[in-house]
């Protein structure tokens, strides 16, 4: 199986449709969204192509291949539009024997990591920022942002495949990778 992990899209129909043109070529079974769907938020600038309700008829078309946690940009009412659950602040799924803890960033993160076993896979969006390392026993991911990537990164997404999670920018380089054998 093959899972295609993006984060913090913040109502981007450009870099939304940069990203799924992408998991198309990537031919990947599963699109991981973790969180900051439609709304820019606060501190952000509006981005390239901001229209969310561009964003919610796209990404609809999708909803049998999707798994999405809430980001801190996330609410109740973005829940009414999209036809994909998305409320929960975090989620767990399963590959190769490894539990994947999948969540946004602005509850559970590297300052606190929530009760993982040795091995486990701890994914998470919020900080903009790529990354794939090890903390101790546990592997530490952040696929990045399509949309406003921080610290002078790629507007990146990640993809995992054979215990792979490979980062890459949207030219198709690999920008990190980390093995979770």
């Amino acid at each position: 199986m093959k899972l295609f992990f993006i984060s913090d899209i913040h109502g981007s129909v450009y870099y939304l449709n940069s990203a799924l043109d992408k998991f198309k070529e990537e031919n990947a079974d599963y699109i991981i969204i973790l969180g900051d769907i439609l709304y820019h938020g606060a501190r952000n600038p509006l981005p390239k192509e901001y229209n969310p309700k561009g964003v919610i008829k796209i990404i609809n078309n999708y909803t049998d291949r999707i798994i999405a946690v809430r980001g801190n940009c996330d609410s109740e009412v973005d829940q009414m539009v999209l036809d994909f659950p998305i409320m929960a602040d975090y989620s767990t799924i399963f590959y190769n024997n490894k539990r994947l803890f999948l969540t946004h960033g602005h509850i559970y993160n590297e300052n606190n990591l929530p009760k993982l076993m040795a091995g486990d896979v701890f994914i998470y969006g919020h900080s903009h920022i790529p990354k794939a390392e090890t903390m101790g026993s546990i592997y530490i991911i952040n696929p990045g942002s399509i949309t406003f990537p921080k610290e002078n990164s790629p507007h990146s997404y990640g993809v995992l495949e054979d215990n792979i999670f490979r980062i890459k920018d949207f030219e198709g380089s690999v920008y990190k990778e980390i093995n979770i054998k």
